[in-house]
C-alpha cells in the first residue's frame, strides 16, 4: 500500500509539473481593450494590449513594447482576433524565442466605405500622427510599465501599418530600435490614385496622405544626417512572392541598398493575407526581441 501512495504522488507531481509547463496553472498572459479620449482628434479611440505573464507578479519589472499597427479598414482588434499574436508570443517567449514585452495595437481605422476614418499620417479632419506621438504613445508609456527608450521600443505593422511602421520608424528613428514590415504600403503611385472631386473622401485623401509620406521617397532623398539617422533603426522588409504590394517593398529595399543603409528582405511564398501575417510573426516577435536585448 505504501508503495502504491508513492507512485501515486509522483505520478501526481508529475502530472503538475506538465501542466505547469504548459502554462495550465500560474499567471497568464494576458490581452486588454482600453480606450482614450483625444483631444487632437476629438474623440475616443480604444486600443488593445497584450501584457506577458509576469506583469501582474513582478510590480517592479519594465518591459519593452511593441507597437503593432493594423491594415486598411481593419482596427486594433484583428493582429489579436485574427493574427492570434497572444498565442504566438506566449509560445515563442515560452521557448525562448523572444522575451517578454508589452504589444500593442493602436485603432487608426475602421470601415472607410462606412465613414470611418483610416490612416497613420496628419490629414485634414484626422491628425493621427500628432495624436499617435502627443497623446497615445505617452499615455500607454505612464500607464504600463513599458522601459520607455529607443533601445526597448520597435514599431511593426502590415499593409497601410506597414507602410505607418516604416515611415514612423524614419521620421522618428531616435525613438524606434526597429521596425518589422510586413506587406508594407510603402507608396502609391500617382497612376494609381483614384482621382475624386470630394473634400470628404476619406479613402482619397487616405491615398494622398500615402503619397505625401511615401517611404521610398524618404529615402531616396535623404542626405547624410538623414542616412545615419536611419541606419541606427535595425530595418526588416517581409512580402509575399504574389503579394499586390511586392514591387514597392522591392523599390523600398533597393532605396535603402543604394543608400548603404542596411535592411533585411524576406520574400516568402504567400498572399496579401492573414495566413502570411500570422506565419510573419515567427519571424518579426524574435527579431525585434534580438535588438531589445543588444
Amino acid at each position: 500500500m505504501k508503495k502504491i501512495t508513492l507512485l501515486l504522488l509522483f505520478a501526481l507531481l508529475a502530472v503538475s509539473g506538465a501542466l505547469a509547463q504548459f502554462g495550465g496553472w500560474g499567471p497568464q498572459s494576458k490581452v486588454e481593450t482600453k480606450t482614450i479620449h483625444s483631444a487632437v482628434l476629438n474623440a475616443d479611440r480604444e486600443y488593445s494590449i497584450y501584457l506577458p505573464k509576469s506583469y501582474d507578479t513582478d510590480k517592479d519589472r519594465k518591459y519593452p513594447i511593441l507597437y503593432l499597427l493594423h491594415g486598411m479598414m481593419d482596427t486594433h482588434k484583428g493582429w489579436f482576433e485574427r493574427g492570434h499574436v497572444k498565442d504566438v508570443i506566449d509560445q515563442l517567449t515560452a521557448s525562448g524565442e523572444a522575451v517578454e514585452m508589452i504589444i500593442v495595437t493602436p485603432n487608426a481605422g475602421g470601415n472607410v466605405y462606412e465613414g470611418a476614418w483610416n490612416g497613420y499620417f496628419d490629414m485634414p479632419g484626422w491628425m493621427y500622427e500628432t495624436f499617435f506621438y502627443t497623446e497615445f504613445l505617452p499615455h500607454v508609456e505612464k500607464t504600463y510599465r513599458a522601459i520607455g527608450d529607443k533601445q526597448h521600443r520597435a514599431v511593426a505593422g502590415l499593409s497601410m501599418g506597414g507602410g505607418g511602421s516604416t515611415k514612423y520608424a524614419q521620421t522618428h528613428s531616435d525613438m524606434f530600435a526597429a521596425c518589422y514590415a510586413m506587406s508594407a504600403l510603402m507608396d502609391i503611385p500617382e497612376q494609381g490614385a483614384a482621382p475624386s472631386q470630394r473634400t470628404d473622401d476619406k479613402m482619397a485623401m487616405l491615398t494622398k496622405s500615402v503619397q505625401e509620406n511615401s517611404c521610398v521617397k524618404y529615402v531616396d532623398e535623404a542626405d547624410d544626417t538623414r542616412k545615419a539617422q536611419l541606419r541606427s533603426v535595425a530595418w526588416f522588409v517581409d512580402c509575399g512572392d504574389d503579394d499586390i504590394l511586392l514591387d514597392s517593398n522591392i523599390e523600398f529595399t533597393q532605396a535603402m541598398r543604394r543608400a548603404q543603409i542596411p535592411c533585411e528582405l524576406r520574400v516568402r511564398d504567400g498572399g496579401h493575407t492573414w495566413e502570411y501575417w500570422r506565419s510573419a510573426l515567427y519571424s518579426c516577435l524574435p527579431f525585434v526581441a534580438r535588438i531589445f536585448e543588444k
